[in-house]
């Protein structure tokens, strides 16, 4: 696996390239927080909620809490499937991601200075072309930064809580080279599969990787995770002229 192979990727992209980025805040009018993420074909709204209210087990200890929900939308695949969480109940695959939406913004938050008070992030995928949890975290640290915005606007925080930034991506092996930013194509049929979650300083806060069909090696670790690097600089970019806008 040469760091200087080419690919034939089906989006015609370089092994090194990102699909195109775009974040459009204020999508929603309601929201103390909202932004549409669209990566390429994969487009997922998040709406930041902010509620004077903490869960059970944080009642009288004088800290806040950021939680988060995902979903999909019945046609934002091939076919249409029922959205579970619409009748009450969830698989284990969207139970898994909004935790790790939940707790990698929680890694970028000071729940103490955000007082007893909730943020709650809700990812709704539009449409879903590959990366959709990844695109989810780098669109909810957006949501969720408009949304302490809003309360230092109306005086109810004088600082924000919000210690670092926060994105993520996918990274894989597609043709036995390793590739940045999968799309549905290249990972339904890629030898590895990765989402790396980073915070702006350059620490890691989640690495799932899986082996899938072939095993890999050191070194091919190495570049997938330089590839991330390099492709959650560009998301970081977006977000910060996102938030400028």
């Amino acid at each position: 696996m040469s760091e200087t192979a080419t690919v034939a990727r089906p989006s015609g992209r370089s092994a090194a390239q990102c699909r195109p980025i775009e974040l459009v805040t204020g999508f929603t009018r309601h929201a103390e927080g909202s932004v549409l993420i669209r990566l390429g074909e994969t487009h997922v709204l998040c709406n930041a909620s902010v509620l004077d209210k903490v869960p059970p087990f944080l009642k009288g200890k004088e800290q806040g809490w950021v939680t988060a929900e995902y979903g999909m939308l019945p046609r934002s695949t091939h076919t249409r499937s029922d959205r579970e969480a619409a009748r009450g109940k969830q698989n284990g695959r969207t139970q898994e991601i909004q935790r790790l939406i939940g707790r990698s913004l929680r890694a970028v938050f000071d729940l103490k200075a955000l007082g007893e008070r909730t943020i709650h992030i809700d990812c709704d995928v539009l449409q879903a072309d590959g990366g959709t949890r990844c695109a989810s975290i780098t669109g909810a640290w957006v949501a969720a930064s408009l949304a302490v915005r809003s309360l230092q606007e109306q005086g109810k925080l004088q600082a924000s809580p919000i210690l670092d930034q926060l994105a993520a991506v996918s990274v894989g092996v597609y043709e036995s080279n390793p590739v940045l930013d999968l799309d549905y194509l290249e990972d339904s049929s890629c030898g590895v599969d990765m989402n790396i979650v980073m915070t702006g300083s350059g620490n890691l806060v989640e690495v799932q990787g899986t082996a899938e069909g072939q095993t890999f090696a050191r070194p091919t670790l190495n570049r997938l995770l330089d590839l991330a690097e390099q492709g959650i600089a560009e998301l970081m970019q977006a977000q910060k002229q996102a938030l400028q806008g």
